[in-house]
């Protein structure tokens, strides 16, 4: 169930990052803590045999990566940039949707590093992904 909240968080972070709302990402937690958004299974979205492309599940990844580095920026920052990320792909998805899980691992003055876990419809681990955020200074 969607709650007046959720759908505000899941429409401040399409303005934020418009792919989102291209890719139909809905946002379910945007905490410092961490940040949970879904993608749904879209015959649009696949690759040959049915299967969800890997750019789409590292695109609902880097997003919610990306916003849990940015809720996690020290005081005085302007913002964040991805300046690394690993993928480790473990399932394939033919139907249903998946939900990207970011939680930081390390907080500091230049880079934020997070891990993000991306889990099928039910709950299985579809791929592990470990980006590093460099912390983006004003001027």
């Amino acid at each position: 169930m969607t709650t007046a909240a959720d759908q505000q968080q899941t429409a401040a972070l399409h303005e934020a990052m418009p792919l989102m709302k291209t890719l139909g990402i809905e946002v379910i937690t945007n905490t410092a803590a961490e940040v949970r958004a879904r993608l749904a299974w879209s015959p649009t979205l696949c690759t040959s045999g049915g299967l969800l492309h890997g750019g789409a599940i590292m695109a609902l990844a880097d997003s919610t990566g990306g916003a849990c580095a940015f809720l996690n920026l020290p005081e005085g920052a302007a913002g964040t940039s991805t300046i690394e990320s690993k993928t480790n792909f473990l399932r394939g998805v033919r139907d249903g949707s998946i939900e990207s899980v970011s939680r930081p691992l390390h907080t500091g003055r230049t880079v934020v590093v997070i891990e993000t876990d991306v889990l099928d419809a039910a709950g299985r681990l579809v791929a592990r992904v470990t980006q590093s955020q460099a912390v983006l200074r004003p001027g």
